[in-house]
């Protein structure tokens, strides 16, 4: 992201200016874009080189006005919207530029998609367990591997992997099974997503770990782990970093979850009432199924066999090996239910 004022020369033209002001300024800057701004500093525009290719082609001179070339109504994002929000952004409306405007217009910075790929690129693979049916999903999963289930127009694999893109993880795996060629099909080598995707086919259902033991024996880097129905904004990169800080071989992401019991507890002694608290709420860490692995123990995995991922890390316990925890409040929904799909659609 492009914040520096001094750079900010090189990317933004005023309103006055021309068609080769504005070329001058795209080549100068490599960028394939400037902005234009009006006398109080505000962003009024946008032009990319296709702007002006379109106008030059409809008659239009290298000395008329930029504003006849330039896009008025362009997208743009507030500083409060992360990285990854943006990438998913930029994927919708196949942009490449997205500007950082304050509440006056005024650009605060640039958001490019090379550099949001390219700047935090990690070694670090990802394994997205995809192969589920979501029986409790149905009807909505009557015609879609559950992972394919839309939410604001976008499936939710979809979603997975641009959030992980945009944290630099560009190699994934994704573990296939129910209706697997529509999500091969959708994806397929992942070029469209920014990232190189492969496919871990499971001739049947492997479980939550099963599918880890198909991963090539060349993987060198700590391994992302997460399943195909979340919608979650779980920092990545801290995860990551966490594992690596802690010298353990497994690490779980954790984090707050309340059970409101509807009704009021009662607590008695010697069959008299002792006191009643009415609804109260109950405090939990829950596992929310994302997972950083060294490759070496990968093998504990017994292979095309049902294994429940937790199972690795209750044999690591047992073999006395430590298990890294890794706390957030970021946002996150296992969409498992019905009603659960709702609240991450926003119903």
């Amino acid at each position: 992201m492009t914040t520096s004022s001094e750079r900010f020369s090189g990317l933004v033209i005023d309103d006055r200016s021309s068609i080769h002001d504005a070329m001058k300024a795209i080549d100068q800057n490599m960028r394939e874009v400037v902005l234009v701004r009006d006398a109080d500093a505000c962003m009024v525009g946008l032009i990319t080189d296709g702007d002006i290719r379109r106008g030059l082609l409809r008659g239009l001179t290298l000395e008329s006005p930029a504003s006849e070339v330039m896009t008025r109504v362009f997208v743009s994002v507030t500083g409060e919207v992360d990285r990854a929000a943006v990438l998913d952004l930029m994927k919708a409306r196949s942009i490449r530029h997205v500007p950082v405007l304050d509440a006056e217009g005024r650009l605060v910075a640039i958001h490019f998609l090379r550099d949001l790929i390219g700047m935090t690129l990690k070694p670090n693979a990802a394994v997205i367990m995809a192969g589920g049916k979501g029986t409790r999903l149905r009807p909505y999963t009557n015609n879609l591997p559950k992972p394919m289930v839309p939410v604001a127009g976008r499936p939710i694999l979809e979603r997975i992997i641009l959030h992980l893109v945009g944290h630099g993880v560009c190699r994934i795996f994704l573990a296939v099974n129910f209706m697997a060629e529509t999500i091969e099909q959708y994806f397929g080598d992942g070029a469209a997503f920014g990232c190189e995707i492969s496919y871990l086919r499971e001739d049947r259902p492997l479980g939550t770990g099963g599918p880890l033991s198909l991963l090539p024996p060349t993987l060198q880097d700590p391994l992302l782990v997460l399943n195909g129905d979340q919608i979650t904004n779980i920092d990545v990169s801290a995860l990551l970093d966490s594992h690596a800080a802690s010298g353990c071989a497994a690490t779980m992401s954790v984090g707050p979850y309340q059970v409101t019991i509807p009704y009021g507890t009662v607590t008695e002694r010697g069959g008299r009432l002792i006191a009643v608290e009415e609804k109260p709420t109950m405090d939990y860490l829950v596992n929310r199924g994302l997972y950083v692995l060294d490759p070496s123990i990968i093998a504990m995995i017994p292979r095309n066999e049902d294994y429940p991922i937790t199972q690795l890390f209750e044999s690591l316990l047992e073999a006395g090996s430590p298990v890294n925890v890794c706390y957030s409040e970021d946002s996150w929904i296992d969409v498992g239910r019905p009603e659960d799909l709702r609240l991450a659609r926003g119903g």
